[in-house]
């Protein structure tokens, strides 16, 4: 039987398709709202084709070259989601929320040649450079100085579109995301242009996302590419809906007033949703898809007396987001709200796109499906990171036996939902940002009157969890509190710095001298 050629049958796997199909078949549809401004897909897929003829031409960017982001959720970062990897390079999208000196690590570790930015991040930017060897990234605006001919909205209107180019390697390297993880320094965590086009693909069908769909950008898109909403949203001619920080009044304007029908956020930012009294309850149900701590029973009930169909989600960095759903059964509909509320707070299973996700022991065993057995949670498949950037000792360790170690020990229910119970890792989840406790502990250690330092989370209504401390003194040394939130602000980004730092005698430990975290964790909540 005679074939087709390689070449008819099968194309390179890439998100970039999506903007260019959204771009021929709705060419003038809405595409991008930022503020005053909005486009149409065809204006759109022009900007992103101006942007990425600006790298090549104008930053004379080479094949595979890294190019870093530290922008809010704004029209520039959306764009640089296509237009860097459309121009042949790898986007290092990097959080808002760091220090200069966590900047100054990534550019270098990325070997980053450029960094689009904001100006209203101008100062933490540039003490990063200081602390950088040789002359560092070219650095170009976006904000104040947009009508100038060297930002980025005049590089725009200078420059001339090219066509975006799709990878002959489907498995080539699309973006680097920076995860802190339990290490003193981040990892680069690396996404595939195949691994993306599949994720949005698990995202369309699980949001449920329709030309018709309007998704407001509560959710940073720095943080795991927006979990492939930047991709999803144009797959299906949707909206995007720009907002550059979180402000309850704003996001509950987007939803009774401009037809918004999808975001995503942490806990604490539904919660403070709902604490706002501008909120009421919205014209139509709007899909509302949280991760970073399961939803209280509470919370859920909130959310559905305005209107807000909530859906619980689980995902790692490494897994380009969320990889799992707490997929509703039609069967639970008429259970009572505490055991729907229950139900909801579960993890759940993997989306349509992912492998099923397993619980194991320490022998790489599944666990029974009795939801009392506790494991860890392991995961492989299309949407899991082929590794970490220029780190193959942490790549081989988070790979044992064949399968992606999550550091997440949960129980596996008898319908296949997992369940979360605790973690393997020491990080606290504030706000939906992962906190390396040994990265704030080298920090608190740092101090000349502290001897010992360890940090766990306490629980916080607002966001989740908060870093709190417990450290020893060294001999005839006191502690000045303020002075030392001045020394931890300087070396960390603000979110990590921790809320309480109680001096103790000692640190409980073990008979090996390990400290005894679960000892500080309930001394914590009590």
């Amino acid at each position: 039987m005679d074939r087709p050629s390689p070449g008819v049958s099968d194309a390179p796997l890439s998100p970039l398709s999506f903007l260019a199909r959204s771009a021929d078949v709705w060419a003038d549809r809405p595409a991008v709202e930022d503020g005053v401004r909005a486009w149409t897909y065809a204006e759109h897929h022009d900007r992103v084709r101006r942007a990425a003829g600006f790298l090549r031409e104008e930053l004379g960017m080479e094949p595979g070259a890294r190019v870093a982001t530290l922008l809010p959720n704004e029209a520039a970062m959306l764009e640089l989601h296509y237009a860097v990897p459309g121009a042949g390079g790898v986007l290092v999208p990097l959080n808002t929320r760091l220090a200069g000196d966590e900047y100054a690590y990534i550019l270098t570790h990325s070997g980053a040649s450029a960094v689009v930015a904001s100006t209203a991040l101008r100062e933490t930017l540039e003490t990063a450079l200081e602390h950088m060897d040789g002359p560092g990234p070219r650095i170009v605006w976006v904000g104040d100085d947009d009508a100038s001919a060297q930002s980025y909205e005049g590089w725009l209107r200078a420059s001339a579109p090219v066509d975006l180019q799709r990878p002959a390697d489907e498995r080539a390297l699309l973006s680097i995301n920076y995860t802190s993880g339990t290490t003193g320094r981040p990892k680069g965590v690396m996404a595939s242009h195949r691994g993306a086009y599949l994720h949005s693909l698990g995202v369309v069908a699980e949001a449920g996302l329709t030309t018709r769909s309007a998704y407001l950008w509560t959710l940073p898109m720095f943080h795991c590419n927006g979990w492939a909403y930047t991709w999803a949203v144009t797959a299906t001619g949707a909206l995007h809906v720009c907002l550059p920080q979180i402000d309850t009044g704003r996001i509950w304007e987007a939803l009774l007033e401009r037809g918004v029908t999808h975001l995503c956020a942490a806990p604490t930012v539904l919660t403070m949703m709902l604490d706002d009294a501008a909120g009421a309850c919205c014209p139509a149900p709007v899909k509302v898809f949280i991760g970073g701590a399961p939803p209280t029973p509470a919370l859920l009930e909130r959310a559905a007396s305005a209107n807000l169909d909530v859906t619980h989600l689980y995902g790692l960095t490494e897994t380009y987001g969320p990889l799992a759903v707490c997929a509703w059964n039609p069967g639970w509909d008429e259970l009572d709200a505490t055991e729907q509320g229950r139900l909801r707070a579960r993890q759940g299973v993997g989306t349509i796109v992912s492998e099923a996700l397993r619980v194991v022991d320490a022998q790489m065993r599944d666990v029974p499906r009795d939801g009392e057995t506790v494991g860890e949670v392991v995961m492989r498949g299309n949407n899991v990171t082929p590794g970490y950037y220029r780190d193959e000792a942490a790549t081989a360790q988070a790979f044992a036996g064949g399968e992606f170690h999550s550091g997440d020990l949960a129980v596996m229910h008898p319908d296949g939902y997992i369940e979360l119970r605790d973690r393997l890792k020491d990080v606290v989840i504030s706000g939906g940002e992962n906190i390396s406790t040994i990265e704030v502990e080298q920090a608190l250690s740092a101090h000349p009157a502290i001897s010992e330092a360890a940090v766990v989370g306490r629980p916080d209504d607002r966001w989740g969890e908060v870093p709190v401390a417990y450290v020893t003194l060294r001999a005839g040394q006191a502690l000045d509190q303020a002075e030392l939130q001045g020394f931890m602000r300087a070396r960390l980004a603000g979110f990590k710095t921790p809320k309480e730092v109680a001096v103790l005698d000692q640190l409980p430990k073990t008979s090996t001298g390990k400290i005894q975290k679960f000892v500080l964790r309930e001394r914590a909540r009590g």
